[in-house]
């Protein structure tokens, strides 16, 4: 079950078989998070990032939650629950947050681009209320002043000038909006990714 628009899961369990998949969007990366129910076993397993962070074996409650951290500062939970006989649901909290409502904030937080720089692929994430810049995960220093078209976020990536140009839509509805250029080039921006590429 590909979780990518829906907090919940469900599925007749099998053992060590995974029931749920979840992409949570964070200024580092899209996290993946899988998380796998063996209903004769009372095996439960989280990965993140393929990487397993929590494994129980042998549990009698087969319904419950199991709290985790994301990134060293994001505390989720995976809740189970039984809807009928060998039936459950699996649903994922983000910052105490349903799935969906943790990924339309996100959505309108963050701004990412997916370019080329200096021959590397390159993921570039704007936190659009701290003016934050992160490339492929690792946080950027940045200067920032006023340009003609309006704020320009200054960065360096692998020896090439990178700016963020901020400028006012003039329409209430979408705000300001946030324009990526490497070197001259004006990078077009992703949709928060359901993925990571």
């Amino acid at each position: 079950i590909d979780m990518t628009s829906s907090s919940k899961g469900y599925g007749f369990s099998r053992d060590s078989d995974t029931v749920a998949v979840w992409h949570v969007p964070l200024q580092d990366k899209v996290h993946k998070i899988e998380f796998e129910h063996g209903t004769t076993t009372g095996r439960r397993s989280i990965k993140v990032d393929g990487k397993e962070i929590i494994k129980r074996d042998w549990m009698f409650k087969l319904v419950g939650k199991e709290h985790f951290m994301l990134h060293d500062s994001v505390r989720c939970a995976v809740t189970v629950e039984a809807i009928g006989t060998f039936a459950y649901e699996y649903s994922l909290e983000v910052g105490g947050k349903t799935y969906e409502k943790f990924r339309e904030e996100q959505s309108k937080k963050l701004q990412t681009w997916h370019c080329q720089i200096a021959g590397s692929d390159c993921r570039i994430c704007l936190d659009k209320q701290t003016m934050d810049v992160w490339a492929n995960g690792i946080p950027i220093e940045t200067t920032g002043e006023f340009g003609d078209e309006g704020t320009e976020t200054h960065f360096q990536i692998n020896n090439t000038s990178c700016k963020i140009v901020s400028i006012n839509s003039g329409k209430r509805v979408t705000g300001v909006v946030h324009e990526l250029y490497v070197g001259r080039n004006h990078i077009k921006s992703d949709p928060i990714p359901t993925s990571q590429p």
